[in-house]
């Protein structure tokens, strides 16, 4: 059971691991297909809107439960070496904790997004050994080669140094790209972005998918015939119509 924040109000939904791997049979386009039926109301807003490097594009989707921090790497961090180790392990008691899967929202609060990497081969496979997914960052990443096979990362630049990269805050509202999130939220990524799935909309996503690919694919094997007209394509976007 995990617990979401609407509207102001704490409500609890049943939404379990097998219920967020389903919606990995789809990649995150299909995803917001889907949120666009089932949310119109939200249909501009709620996924990232500028492009994101993916540590490697041949991945699958990934879906899970939030974590999110800050970060910030153009100038030291003002804390003691002390005060940053604990903090350091404190993020990581909160990324390992229930529930999961989980995916990492970190926002590069700097001026400049970028300039020194949090992502590469250590924090991949700490994160992934901790049971995270993959990552979702406007800040870079580094170490493509030897970094987590397998971790479903995607990040605004790839750069060669973590320069003074620090953990600012942890557990609280950040903002990748236009993607707003906080702990526990619903994410759904792959190497086309992100995207915010609300809680409600979960269980409702795996039958408009199905309806929506049903319809599609009037207008799919009607484009691939040899015939193809505006007449058969007309004729098409009429049979979708009677689709439900």
């Amino acid at each position: 059971m995990s617990q979401f924040v609407k509207q102001g109000k704490m409500m609890d939904i049943d939404i379990t691991a097998d219920d967020l791997a389903l919606l990995t049979k789809w990649d995150t386009p299909t995803i917001c297909n889907a949120l666009e039926e089932i949310i119109p109301e939200r249909r501009g807003y709620g996924f990232t809107t500028t492009h994101l490097f993916s540590l490697d594009p041949a991945l699958p989707p990934v879906c899970g439960f939030a974590r999110t921090a800050t970060i910030q790497a153009a100038a030291p961090s003002p804390e003691t070496t002390e005060q940053m180790v604990a903090k350091r392990a404190a993020y990581y008691e909160y990324v390992a904790a229930a529930p999961a899967p989980t995916i990492v929202i970190i926002q590069d609060i700097d001026p400049q997004p970028g300039v020194g990497a949090f992502w590469g081969e250590v924090q991949t496979n700490i994160h992934k050994g901790l049971g995270v997914l993959g990552a979702v960052t406007n800040g870079s990443f580094r170490d493509v080669p030897d970094s987590a096979r397998g971790f479903n990362l995607i990040g605004g630049k790839v750069g060669p140094s973590h320069a003074f990269v620090h953990l600012v805050d942890i557990d609280c509202q950040v903002t990748v790209y236009g993607l707003t999130a906080k702990t526990n939220d619903i994410i759904h990524a792959d190497q086309h972005g992100a995207v915010l799935i609300p809680p409600t909309a979960v269980k409702q996503i795996p039958a408009v998918v199905d309806l929506i690919t049903r319809r599609e694919a009037i207008i799919l094997e009607a484009a691939k015939s040899a015939d193809f007209t505006i007449a058969t394509l007309k004729a098409a976007m009429g049979q979708m119509k009677d689709i439900h």
